[in-house]
């Protein structure tokens, strides 16, 4: 499929919408800023006082956007009941512009794993429930059948950020998708749950995080779940975005950079092999070759600077990009005329 571009009128309702998502949460401030330092990188949380005790919620990686929207708590605060309408208005303009909307049973996951905490702690939506909102980031339009899923969400997370956070999600994942009628699924060798399904759809939800050489379940404290392992996933979590999936009047998500999405897709591609996965694989190059024609042509520095990053993680990384790109010659060309 190439690449069509949304109206003006689409891009700027969707950069509003998200825009007044981070005033929202900015909104919800209790108390004072504190900043944490760690590993170089300074990461903030509010302190506020439940009865006798004081408690820290983290806030983010300290980032001026942030910090200004931090500043104006009090007046986002002031804003909240107009931000609101605001927001409605926004959402019924971009499905009037097209946009694919998510699902029902997805969007009151995500809505209810978004106020949990689950994407503010680090959890990131991955696989083709990202994908389907690069729409809005990107600013082109996507084939519905082309995001034809089962439901499946995939959310990952680095295990030592979920350590170092100290802090927790306000509900747990576990509980709230008992509550949605998923049942866990444990694990064949430790019983350990990082994957649960739906009974009357088939859906599943799993948890993921980045492995280092063996593949094998870790905890995720600050999510309160385990997580699956996976190797090559520490690239595709680095430096993520925010973003908005349309249910009701938009939920705020956390998601891959696309650049490093369609760098991801490729190395995945190679990974499956046999049965029903080379049915998924087709489905992976097809999302990174659309990714690819698009950044191509709106961000090639990106695009340019997460494949040579690959490239460089070593020659196992770089066969299997390889693999996947000699079935791929448009998308070969496109990345060649980066340079």
């Amino acid at each position: 499929m190439e690449p069509v571009s949304l109206s003006r009128s689409a891009v700027v309702a969707y950069q509003d919408l998200l825009r007044l998502h981070l005033d929202e949460r900015a909104a919800s401030l209790m108390g004072s800023i504190e900043e944490r330092h760690r590993n170089g990188r300074v990461y903030l949380y509010e302190r506020f006082r439940i009865g006798t005790e004081m408690v820290s919620r983290y806030l983010g990686e300290d980032r001026p956007e942030l910090r200004a929207r931090l500043e104006k708590a009090e007046t986002l605060k002031a804003q909240s009941e107009g931000r609101r309408q605001r927001m409605s208005q926004l959402a019924r303009t971009l499905r009037a512009e097209g946009l694919l909307t998510t699902d029902r049973d997805t969007g009151s996951l995500l809505l209810a794993f978004s106020r949990a905490g689950v994407f503010r702690l680090g959890g990131t939506l991955v696989g083709t429930s990202a994908y389907g909102l690069y729409q809005g980031e990107l600013g082109v339009r996507m084939d519905a059948e082309e995001l034809a899923q089962t439901g499946d969400i995939d959310i990952a997370s680095f295990e030592r950020l979920s350590v170092a956070l100290d802090d927790t999600v306000d509900e747990n994942p576990g509980d709230i998708l008992n509550v949605l009628k998923f049942d866990p699924v444990p694990g064949i060798n430790d019983q350990q749950v990082w994957r649960w399904r739906q009974s009357h759809s088939e859906a599943i939800v799993e948890f993921l995080t980045p492995a280092f050489g063996e593949e094998s379940v870790k905890p995720l404290p600050a999510l309160g779940v385990s997580a699956q392992g996976l190797n090559y996933l520490n690239f595709l979590l680095a430096d993520p975005i925010q973003a908005v999936a349309l249910y009701r009047s938009g939920v705020l998500v956390q998601v891959p950079r696309p650049e490093r999405f369609a760098i991801h897709k490729l190395i995945v591609a190679d990974r499956r092999q046999g049965g029903p996965d080379q049915i998924k694989a087709r489905k992976d190059r097809a999302q990174a070759a659309f990714l690819v024609a698009v950044l191509a042509q709106d961000r090639p520095d990106d695009l340019a600077e997460a494949y040579e990053d690959a490239l460089s993680r070593g020659s196992r990384w770089r066969e299997r990009i390889g693999a996947s790109l000699k079935r791929m010659p448009e998308t070969v060309e496109r990345l060649k005329g980066m340079g």
